[in-house]
């Protein structure tokens, strides 16, 4: 399954966005995907980080993509901005700007790609809870 958004860019496109992740959360679990509480808890969250940073860093339209295999879920965004985004250094004393560190942890895999205009990020949650998933 494969399903893709286009999101305004204002100030609803975050609610939105995890809306629309929930809902095709509970349209695989229909087709019988073994998509575990923990793994809609944190498609929300890598949703709601990545928009986030777009609506913030990028202006524009926001792209938003959700593909589901047996095991994972990729959640790609799409913005405008070509800056390639990077996470800060660990600082117990920072406040906020925390949401790229946080997606990295609970993301199997995180990658960014370049793109024509902008750039396309991609966070893969796995389906199933399992050894080693335990933050």
């Amino acid at each position: 399954m494969r399903v893709g958004y286009a999101l305004e860019g204002d100030d609803s496109c975050i609610a939105d966005a995890r809306r629309h992740a929930a809902a095709f959360l509970d349209r695989a679990r229909e087709q019988q995907l073994p998509v575990s509480a923990r793994a809609k808890d944190l498609t929300a969250l890598v949703v709601s980080e990545l928009v986030t940073n777009t609506r913030k860093y990028a202006p524009g339209p926001v792209m938003l993509e959700l593909r589901i295999t047996a095991r994972a879920v990729d959640v790609t965004v799409w913005d405008s901005d070509p800056t390639m985004p990077a996470a800060r250094a660990a600082d117990p004393n920072r406040v906020g700007q925390h949401g790229l560190e946080i997606v990295k942890a609970v993301a199997e895999e995180f990658v960014v790609q370049r793109a024509t205009v902008g750039k396309r990020i991609t966070a893969r949650i796995p389906l199933a809870d399992g050894p080693g998933r335990d933050f």
